[in-house]
């Protein structure tokens, strides 16, 4: 498929859009509120955008100005984005999960004039630090219900009154507003979350964002028919540009999870054909679903590896293009038997789910393909808007990241970095220049930081970031990122973090799947009052030195974990042990946990 109208900025886009479907009662947006989901219509949301728009003129907001979203996804995020965009403001969006702290940093490095946020915890945090960032003017806040403000904070219903107001008496002023919007415009910084030292503001304009768009469209068949279920923040550039500008551009229906806690929730009420996600939404479907098995009757067990099984010989024998007559009646049969379950869990409509922000684990994709699932894999950073490679429907290799979209060339550096240019890659890093030409070259080639290289028949293979990999002190270069993923597949482990750069051998602190642990130890009749009952138990020990062992076989000697830790809570984004988009910041976490990393390093021989 691809974009159902022509367009060159994103302010052109939402005109033609909406204009297209002006008469259509379709979806476009929909959101849960007391307990239903409920629809927003093209027609709802160019209104709505329209007024708000002139609320934010009616406060003096122009084009160029810096503006800044405080919020979790829904539909205001979208209504508030888009006017910016048609006013030419510059959007900087921020994750709700940051501390005041952090953005007080961003708001005065990038000059904010106006805050917008979601509700009274986000209020609050700026409100601690409006004192702190002289260019503040104005702050509004989405929800009415629960919030208390003072007449400094501004409602959504204030703004559209304010915005009807202008209206009336400046009728073409976003006409002429959105003819004002040029492909080179500034069209948001999105500051990168940064695993060291302070946030980046990547400077993105409409015709970075307008390539990535086409392109993606071109590969990734989304069109008029399908219904997305969106949850990953929309402030993150691959939920903005996949889960939102893409989908527009295709006239798809965009649903809001309520939070990530309720995605299976979610789905089965949505009933979705597409969803934008991260691993670790699938490691938690996997492990959920051998749990189960783990705990039914032998023949049940017994008929779901059989399932899988035969799954897989069908996946190759379609990528071969011989399918046999039994093997299809078999696969006919399993489907009703064990597949069909699976799919029920997802709403029963899924066509296929794009996983991207971090590494797909081979051993999942092929085991979602074998249950009738398939997963497209993309590959991208948000300097670059953010997509620069994915695997499509018709050509895929699970443990890649597929092949470059139309307009983006790739190339591997004699050091193995994977480097990227095209109409995609940013103008820069706001107020930084030293850091912007140490990663864009004087040909104009983004250093994207990741080890890579492509395989016999194209498709991009990721191997590690650079500045992640590890000398041990014996000289060999070890990349954790594949040995991490390797672990994260046990149905024990819910974190992974891999030590081991400059030391002799290497070690991990583990974060137990604490639900499975407690399980394991109700059967094993292992008394316990709390976790860190269980992460000191010599019996939970044992029982995760013989996972480790059986992962690693066939591991080489030096990538092999020889001892371990384990934590007895997890890495979070508000300890800053994570980056909003779940990576670890592992200097942070070396740091905190500097003693259990030593004393895993004691007496050696």
């Amino acid at each position: 498929m691809s974009v159902v109208v022509e367009f060159s900025t994103i302010a052109e886009m939402f005109d033609r859009i909406t204009r297209k479907y002006e008469h259509s009662e379709r979806p476009m947006l929909q959101y849960k509120t007391d307990g239903t989901y409920r629809s927003i219509t093209h027609a709802e949301y160019r209104r709505q955008v329209e007024r708000f728009a002139l609320g934010l003129a009616s406060l003096g907001m122009k084009k160029g100005d810096r503006l800044s979203i405080v919020s979790e996804n829904r539909p205001e995020w979208v209504i508030a984005d888009m006017a910016m965009v048609i006013l030419g403001i510059i959007n900087v969006p921020i994750y709700p999960t940051l501390t005041p702290k952090q953005i007080e940093y961003i708001y005065n490095d990038a000059g904010i004039r106006m805050a917008i946020v979601s509700n009274q915890m986000q209020l609050n945090k700026i409100q601690r630090i409006r004192s702190d960032v002289k260019t503040l003017e104005h702050v509004a806040v989405m929800s009415d219900k629960g919030v208390t403000a003072g007449e400094d904070v501004l409602s959504f219903s204030r703004m559209y009154e304010m915005g009807d107001a202008l209206g009336q008496s400046h009728p073409d002023l976003l006409h002429e507003s959105m003819a004002r919007v040029k492909p080179d415009d500034l069209l948001t910084f999105i500051y990168t979350s940064g695993t060291t030292g302070n946030p980046k503001g990547v400077m993105l304009t409409h015709k970075n964002l307008v390539s990535n768009i086409k392109a993606s469209a071109d590969v990734i068949p989304f069109g008029e028919t399908d219904t997305l279920l969106s949850f990953l923040p929309l402030c993150h550039s691959f939920e903005r540009m996949a889960g939102y500008y893409t989908t527009m551009a295709c006239g798809v229906t965009v649903a809001y999870a309520e939070s990530v806690e309720t995605v299976r929730d979610n789905l089965l009420e949505v009933h979705p054909t597409v969803v934008t996600t991260v691993p670790r939404l699938f490691e938690r479907i996997y492990n959920r679903l051998m749990k189960q098995v783990d705990s039914s009757p032998a023949p049940r067990q017994k008929i779901f590896h059989w399932a899988l099984a035969l799954g897989k010989e069908m996946a190759a024998a379609k990528r071969s293009g011989r399918v046999s007559p039994f093997l299809r009646l078999q696969h006919s049969l399993a489907s009703k038997l064990v597949y069909s379950k699976l799919k029920e869990r997802t709403g029963g409509r899924i066509r296929f789910f794009v996983s991207g922000g971090a590494a797909l684990p081979k051993m999942l994709g092929e085991f979602f393909e074998a249950m009738g699932i398939q997963i497209i894999e993309g590959y991208g950073l948000t300097e670059t808007s953010p997509v620069l490679t994915v695997n499509r429907l018709d050509d895929y290799k699970f443990g890649t990241v597929g092949k470059p979209i139309p307009g983006v060339e790739i190339k591997i550096a004699e050091d193995g970095e994977i480097l990227a240019r095209g109409p995609n890659i940013m103008v820069g890093y706001y107020n930084n220049k030293k850091a912007t030409e140490e990663v864009i070259d004087k040909d104009g080639w983004f250093h994207t930081g990741d080890i890579g290289h492509f395989d016999e028949g194209g498709h991009l293979m990721i191997t590690d970031r650079k500045k992640h990999l590890f000398v041990s002190s014996g000289g060999k270069n070890i990349a954790p990122q594949p040995i991490e993923n390797l672990f994260l597949a046990s149905k024990y482990i819910d974190q992974f973090v891999l030590i081991g750069d400059g030391r002799m051998f290497l070690t991990a602190l583990i974060v137990p799947e604490f639900e499975i642990v407690k399980e394991y130890a109700h059967q094993n009749g292992l008394l316990f009052d709390s976790e860190r009952d269980l992460t000191a138990s010599d019996s939970i020990k044992e029982m995760f030195k013989k996972e480790i062992e059986r992962i690693q076989k066939d591991l080489p000697a030096f990538e092999r974990v020889r001892r371990f830790e384990l934590l007895d809570k997890p890495l979070t984004v508000e300890s800053g042990e994570i980056t909003p988009t779940l990576k670890v910041k592992r200097k942070v976490v070396e740091e905190k946990y500097a003693g259990l990393i030593e004393k895993m390093y004691e007496d050696v021989v």
